[in-house]
């Protein structure tokens, strides 16, 4: 079939506009909106180099890496624990070998110069202001965010455009200079503040906030990022796409389902501690049904986190 060809004369009469307006009301209307997918994946020390303090990432582990994400095959991807711009760099080759390429990335790196927070995108970086010096007072000693805050402004299409953070927040292991949860609630009245400067300067921006919380949705940290009142933030929780039906057991609950992100081996606990949250601006955009965590087979082989990714379309509602 040919392609529809309209072209519009002067000559005709008014009811010439009005019919050709119709019918290209009628294309714009039978379009599909453009659909994109965030992700966020903390790989679990993606290292290449030795003398960090941390393992070198295995060759067959950043593979089944990369396997996670050509399954899920996410727009834009939020990572944590990337060893440096030289294992990003790496990354981005074995992922676009593998059909999967990422023009535009992002890192920011904090106190811990080990690991670090990176974001790639298929969508340009409009507008970068991440945040790598951040510090808060505890017990009367300065202490600093062990990881960078990234933000970026991406552009989906032509008039799409949101605000991301990528956040990896202070881990539950235990360390000398301060109670670790006490640690980690600070950073995440940081990454709270920033959330709420953006919010009140522009009430109905998009915003998304993707990454590894360290922490369980009832705890403080948790849910001092999320927020109260008008700027609270919508929790996506991921889950498996196994079936599950069954609605919540209680009222204001949320259902069963199977969304655990990490596995600690010291308890042999499966916990959620990895999240995508939105700004009421783009819940609206939000798609639940394309929103889930990522099981597939060997998934410990990659990292001891599974992936999880939302569902957008590209268009403000």
């Amino acid at each position: 079939m040919k392609p529809l060809g309209i072209r519009l004369h002067r000559r005709g009469g008014w009811w010439t506009w009005v019919a050709c307006a119709w019918v290209l009301g009628v294309i714009t209307l039978g379009a599909e909106p453009l659909k994109f997918r965030v992700a966020t994946y903390n790989v679990a020390n993606y290292i290449l180099q030795e003398g960090t303090g941390r393992p070198v990432k295995t060759e067959e582990s950043r593979e089944q890496v990369c396997r996670a994400l050509e399954l899920l095959r996410p727009d834009v991807l939020a990572l944590q624990e990337m060893g440096g711009a030289e294992a990003v760099e790496e990354l981005r080759r074995r992922l676009a070998a593998r059909g999967l390429d990422y023009p535009w990335w992002e890192i920011a790196s904090g106190w811990d110069t080990n690991i670090q927070v990176a974001l790639l995108s298929r969508f340009p970086i409009v507008s970068r202001r991440s945040h790598t010096n951040e510090s808060y007072l505890l017990n009367g000693r300065r202490l600093h965010v062990s990881r960078g805050i990234l933000e970026v402004d991406l552009q989906v299409g032509e008039s799409y455009r949101f605000t991301m953070f990528v956040v990896h927040l202070k881990s539950r292991r235990p360390v000398g200079v301060a109670d670790q949860a006490d640690m980690r609630l600070e950073e995440a009245r940081i990454v709270r503040a920033k959330i709420e400067e953006r919010l009140t300067r522009q009430p109905g921006i998009n915003l998304l906030i993707a990454g590894d919380f360290n922490d369980v949705k009832n705890s403080r940290p948790v849910r001092t990022i999320q927020g109260t009142g008008r700027f609270r933030l919508t929790d996506t929780r991921p889950a498996e796409q196994n079936g599950d039906t069954v609605g919540p057991v209680r009222p204001r609950s949320d259902p069963p389902r199977i969304v655990w992100t990490h596995f600690y081996e010291a308890e042999d606990s499966y916990s959620r501690v990895d999240y995508i949250m939105l700004s009421p601006g783009m819940t609206p955009e939000w798609l639940p049904e394309e929103t889930y965590v990522l099981a597939y087979p060997n998934w410990g082989l990659a990292s001891d986190h599974r992936p999880i990714v939302a569902t957008f379309v590209a268009e403000d509602r």
